[in-house]
């Protein structure tokens, strides 16, 4: 066992998160709440074309692709850990869910990061062309907001809130940022510089997954402060896990994406080597599982999700750090090649 690995195994004794799952009746009720999810895309997305119209086809191949429903699954399993079981949250979840799939649909570009697969799967552009996708990934976002405004059992006022929250996380102070960043950083960036890219890129997702379950939940601004800084300290966390399973011979079929889409770009594992990205992720996870606990209290459905993500994730890092090129001491050679 390399040190790098042992590193990794130490991941998961940090906290609460990284532990093992927690009993069959949790993973049934994800499994329902996943199938809510889906069935609900499907029907919302019913009535953008028939199954001949290549458009409407894209968009629900985007949007209902195999994949955990992270944050959808966080607008509710947060929301009912506030004590909050609105009807309206699937809804909401599902707005969530649809502008995710427009990010990666665009993110997988040729354009832009190139990727020929997503979640095991040609990525939309291969599968519908370049044109087809862009469109797509429009109308999923215009269909996003349309499901918010039209959300029922939620006041017009907190229906205003949730939009104006999306908007936010979709535009230059969010998601269009992170993506003009890591598209145009390559050279010299610091690692903090990095960092706030990924936060931008992946954050603020998860962040607007727990705010809106607060907003519809009408949680004190203590709470959504502290669910907030838990989805800053995860999305950190998720970027380094997703870094490494960037590394150029990382088996395709244990992370459903292409590999090696980021080299020439610089990220954290590039950027201070594979046992400090390590430590960073460590840090990261205890932050999150600090302000969870502050937000939600002691266990909950929704750190028994997060536990079982990075409990899921535990084995693919360990094998992408194995065959990684940025393990110590060869990190300061690739902080030169990919920083300076």
């Amino acid at each position: 066992m390399t040190t790098a690995t042992r590193r990794m195994d130490g991941i998961s004794g940090l906290g609460e998160f990284g532990k093992p799952g927690h009993g069959d009746d949790h993973h049934v009720d994800l499994e329902r709440m996943r199938g809510t999810i889906e069935e609900r895309i499907t029907h919302l997305l019913a009535d953008s074309g028939s199954q001949a119209d290549m458009l409407a086809a894209a968009m629900r191949a985007g949007a209902l692709s195999a994949g955990k429903r992270m944050r959808p699954l966080l607008v509710m399993l947060v929301a009912r850990d506030l004590g909050c079981t609105s009807p309206a949250l699937v809804d909401v979840a599902c707005a969530v869910e649809m502008v995710h799939a427009a990010s990666l649909m665009l993110d997988d570009m040729p354009c832009m990061d190139n990727a020929q697969l997503r979640r095991g799967k040609p990525a939309i552009h291969v599968e519908y062309g370049e044109d087809v996708t862009i469109l797509a990934s429009v109308a999923l976002l215009s269909r996003a907001f349309g499901v918010l405004a039209a959300a029922q059992d939620i006041p017009p006022i907190t229906r205003t809130r949730l939009v104006a929250r999306l908007a936010e996380t979709i535009g230059t102070q969010g998601l269009v940022r992170g993506q003009f960043e890591d598209l145009h950083g390559a050279g010299a960036r610091t690692p903090d510089a990095i960092a706030t890219t990924n936060e931008l890129k992946t954050g603020v997702l998860l962040g607007v997954a727990v705010d809106m379950a607060a907003i519809v939940a009408q949680t004190c601004e203590g709470v959504s402060q502290s669910l907030r800084a838990f989805a800053l300290a995860a999305g950190h966390a998720f970027q380094i896990r997703d870094d490494f399973y960037d590394i150029p011979g990382t088996d395709s079929a244990l992370t459903g994406k292409d590999t090696g889409k980021d080299l020439g770009k610089a990220t954290l594992l590039a950027s201070l080597g594979q046992e400090e990205a390590q430590r960073r992720l460590a840090a990261h996870l205890m932050d999150a599982d600090r302000h969870l606990g502050e937000a939600l209290g002691a266990g909950g459905r929704t750190r028994r999700f997060v536990d079982g993500l990075f409990a899921q994730g535990r084995s693919r890092m360990r094998l992408a750090a194995d065959a990684s090129p940025y393990a110590d001491p060869v990190a300061a050679r690739v902080r030169e090649v990919h920083v300076n």
